[in-house]
């Protein structure tokens, strides 16, 4: 196995299917790979040269950023001798296999894995890949076959997603982790204009309790709020507030006040006048 681009991710799954058994012969990246297998993966050759890395193994691990992996693919596949019945996996949740059209013109299988989590250092990969879910996305059986022993031997739980739904699935994960931590900072930004001081803190409890709840009870049971009590002078009074002291969240106020309305309304908590009333309050702040 080869990492080409031993970035967080690859470099935590590196480490973690070598405890597994498999070995990881070859890794290349910038200095900070460098750095990283040094550290983590201190028998695994550092090639400067990915074609040099991927030429040492029958699995090639596209570890780069999901802008770069067709051009990287592409290089590998021309520069390299892949090995007979190679197969060469990218971890992108969003991009095609298309990407890797390339390596399957040079004979080799291709497939993706997408850790359904936030690695934000390979520590925190290491400890929290086992258990979480992997996305895993290929032609045929065999390399799907593949692809869930791979993540099992990470300690994950795979499940199998089509190629054609990637950037709708990868748009959820979007919604769950990078937009929570948006919409968090977003409310810490309209404490500090209202004056209080240390708003995450404060903060926490709230969030934490919101949180827990929804996967507890599930999103439907867990909304609180004005949008699920139908409370159309809240929001008006919230979206006033807003765009006098920080306007730039109004938009986003907008389309939440959506979401949990119609999520409100589907769960049987408010009534079609009641979401009557709170579109026509929102409808001039559009």
């Amino acid at each position: 196995m080869a990492l080409v681009g031993a970035g967080r991710v690859a470099t935590a799954l590196g480490v973690l299917w070598t405890r597994a058994g498999h070995d990881v012969v070859a890794a290349s990246g910038r200095e900070a790979s460098r750095e990283r297998v040094a550290h983590h993966l201190p028998d695994t050759a550092f090639e400067a040269d990915p074609s040099r890395a991927a030429v040492a193994a029958e699995t090639v691990v596209l570890g780069v950023r999901d802008d770069l992996i067709q051009a990287m693919c592409s290089r590998v596949a021309t520069e390299a001798s892949l090995r007979p019945g190679a197969r060469v996996l990218h971890l992108s949740g969003s991009v095609s296999l298309a990407a890797l059209d390339s390596a399957r013109d040079a004979g080799a299988a291709v497939l993706s894995l997408h850790p359904l989590l936030s690695i934000p250092d390979v520590a925190t990969g290491i400890e929290r890949l086992p258990g979480s879910g992997v996305a895993v996305t290929a032609e045929d059986e065999s390399d799907v076959a593949f692809g869930e022993g791979l993540a099992r031997d990470a300690g994950a739980r795979p499940f199998v997603l089509p190629d054609v739904v990637k950037p709708l699935y990868h748009a959820g994960a979007v919604f769950a982790s990078n937009y929570l931590v948006a919409v968090e900072a977003l409310a810490e930004r309209i404490l500090l204009a209202a004056g209080v001081s240390d708003a995450q803190s404060y903060l926490e409890p709230l969030a934490r309790s919101a949180f827990d709840r929804t996967f507890a009870l599930g999103p439907e049971a867990a909304l609180t709020g004005p949008a699920v009590r139908g409370d159309a002078g809240t929001i008006e009074r919230n979206l006033q507030a807003l765009a006098s002291a920080v306007p730039g969240a109004v938009a986003a106020y907008v389309a939440l006040a959506d979401a949990a309305t119609a999520l409100a309304q589907g769960a049987g908590r408010i009534d079609e006048e009641q979401r009557r009333r709170v579109e026509e309050v929102l409808a001039p702040w559009r």
